[in-house]
């Protein structure tokens, strides 16, 4: 029988390295890589309604959310409200009239490439002090991008 020669320290091999202590995550990470794909592919499949037969009610049907006002800067830096061209001093006193009705509607200002930002801007300035809170701009995706 071979003997081999005496280690005095039980960490070392027979080369001098000491034993790899790490845990190889590799196999942990392919398989939840796995579980993913397979719970991205089920969880639409599992989102299927039970047929049921809903009750018949007499309550009126839930109104749709109001059209949003839209303002339109124009390559002049002419204000519009909707289709309706509004005076530099006329601006103020309708948007006050309209937030007074509804102050929670959407306000969606659409500027002209051409007008300068100051004037956006102002004209953003001017609805917000109207009492609007959610004020938003409208933009054009380039042609040829998805949506």
């Amino acid at each position: 029988m071979g003997m081999g020669p005496i280690r005095s320290s039980e960490t070392d091999d027979e080369f001098g390295a000491a034993p790899l202590s790490e845990i190889n995550v590799t196999p942990l990470v392919d398989v939840m890589l796995v579980l993913l794909i397979i719970f991205m592919v089920a969880a639409p499949l599992m989102t299927v309604g039970v047929p049921v037969q809903l009750p018949k009610t007499a309550a009126p049907k839930v109104s749709q959310p109001k059209q949003p006002v839209v303002v339109t800067i124009d390559n002049q830096g002419q204000p519009f409200l909707d289709k309706e061209q509004l005076a530099p001093e006329a601006v103020m006193p309708r948007l006050k009239e309209l937030a007074s009705a509804d102050p929670a509607q959407v306000v969606l200002v659409r500027g002209d490439k051409t007008v300068p930002y100051g004037r956006v801007i102002e004209i953003m300035g001017q609805i917000n002090a109207a009492g609007f809170s959610k004020v938003s701009l409208i933009a054009q995706a380039p042609s040829g991008s998805a949506p």
